[in-house]
């Protein structure tokens, strides 16, 4: 009775194997696709049916880097990323903590309108955008996309940094103040250090999003401060459609994702599962 129980669980396993395997085969099949058309000529990327077996070339990448300066893009987009990430977490996790430990009038608006920043389309305020920052004299430069990345980074900070204070124990709080440490101190000392996972996975998504995004850098920059995925849109012209010179310029905006993603993994599904387990 017991062999006759066990016998269907290997089929079982065998059809969450299978289905598990065609899940990373659809994740994992347009990166492959990518990166090996970047190492094809044009001849070979426009054959059809597709050419499986070629021998790779790097001429892609050694034109993109050395000719097209997209190089000099990534350096732009590495700056532009870094920069709105820092000042996201410095600026949002007070402000997370704020809302996560005190009372105070307004505070249901002001959660709602952090939440609904990121409900916004950016085609829709693009027009906009470029009509102030073309009066004040900041387009095609770092500090307006900086700022303009901020404003839809910051609410990510403060809306995962906040559930991760209030999980923090409220004693802790109370006991410090008995010891007559200031609300500042205890932030700085007590709380923000059990709040690093929701910091962690706050820092990634910011930086992830700044990284990837391609409206407002093609609206707003021209040269100085175009970004990588802007210039991979560049190559696009009419019926020209450099495919390894896109792919090469693809793979290499992805790689630095990837290693950051990879370096802060742990942190990423500490943070992410934060509030399962109580």
């Amino acid at each position: 009775m017991r062999n006759a129980q066990a016998g269907p669980a290997p089929r079982g396993m065998g059809v969450q194997i299978l289905l598990m395997l065609l899940v990373i085969l659809f994740c994992v099949f347009p990166f492959y696709w990518m990166v090996t058309t970047s190492l094809k000529t044009q001849i070979l990327a426009l054959e059809s049916p597709p050419v499986w077996i070629f021998e790779p070339t790097l001429a892609n990448y050694s034109e993109v880097l050395l000719k097209d300066g997209v190089g000099t893009t990534l350096i732009n987009s590495l700056i532009i990323a870094v920069s709105t990430t820092l000042l996201a977490v410095l600026l949002g996790c007070p402000a997370a903590y704020a809302l996560a430990r005190f009372e105070f009038r307004g505070k249901r608006d002001l959660w709602f309108w952090f939440i609904t920043n990121r409900m916004v389309s950016p085609i829709v305020l693009a027009l906009p955008f470029f009509l102030i920052v073309r009066k004040i004299g900041l387009l095609d430069t770092h500090l307006v996309l900086i700022l303009i990345y901020l404003t839809f980074n910051l609410p990510i900070v403060i809306w995962i940094c906040t559930d991760q204070f209030r999980s923090v124990p409220y004693d802790l709080n109370e006991a410090a103040m008995l010891e007559g440490a200031s609300q500042w101190r205890i932030f700085r000392s007590i709380c923000l250090p059990l709040a690093v996972p929701g910091v962690a996975v706050s820092s990634i998504f910011s930086f992830i999003f700044s990284w990837n995004e391609l409206m407002y850098a093609l609206v707003l920059t021209r040269n100085n401060a175009k970004t990588a995925p802007a210039m991979a849109v560049s190559f696009m012209e009419g019926y020209n459609l450099p495919y390894g010179k896109i792919m090469a310029t693809s793979t290499l905006i992805v790689i630095p994702v990837i290693v950051f993603a990879l370096i802060a993994s742990k942190h990423l599904v500490r943070g992410l599962t934060m509030g399962a387990v109580k």
